[in-house]
């Protein structure tokens, strides 16, 4: 019979959602761009807040995917479709502040938080491409 604290110590050793930085972050832009969507007006909410939203919550499942693919063809293909999503969120944020959805310090704040998920996103390629 399995022994349960080798069964606990085994689990400690595998990396969770939670103890990844990478996911932390994207969580964090997640929070913030509920927040700043929430101020949108009502006539676009089946639209742009939509889309953004779609974008984010299509980002995090291949988050998700990517983080337990062990198949690096897998992995890489996930970590792709998270960029592809970074990007459409890169440009729905500068359509919200092109149309004055949002101040230029919600543009620099939401920008910086996408940068940030894009140079880690950008890492974790490059590490999985030389393997």
């Amino acid at each position: 019979m399995n022994n349960p604290e080798k069964i606990m110590n085994e689990a400690e050793k595998r990396p969770s959602n939670t103890s990844l930085k990478i996911y932390q972050k994207y969580l964090e832009l997640i929070y913030y761009s509920n927040d700043i969507v929430r101020k949108y007006p009502k006539c676009e909410n089946f639209s742009l807040v939509k889309e953004i939203k779609n974008s984010l919550y299509v980002g995090l499942r291949n988050l998700m995917y990517a983080i337990k693919s062990y198949n690096k063809k897998d992995k890489l293909k996930y970590l792709n479709e998270l960029d592809i999503n970074l990007n459409l969120l890169k440009v729905q944020t500068r359509l919200s502040y092109k149309y004055k959805y949002i101040t230029v310090k919600n543009y620099e704040s939401w920008s910086y938080l996408i940068t940030d998920v894009c140079n880690m996103l950008g890492g974790w390629i490059i590490s999985c491409q030389k393997r």
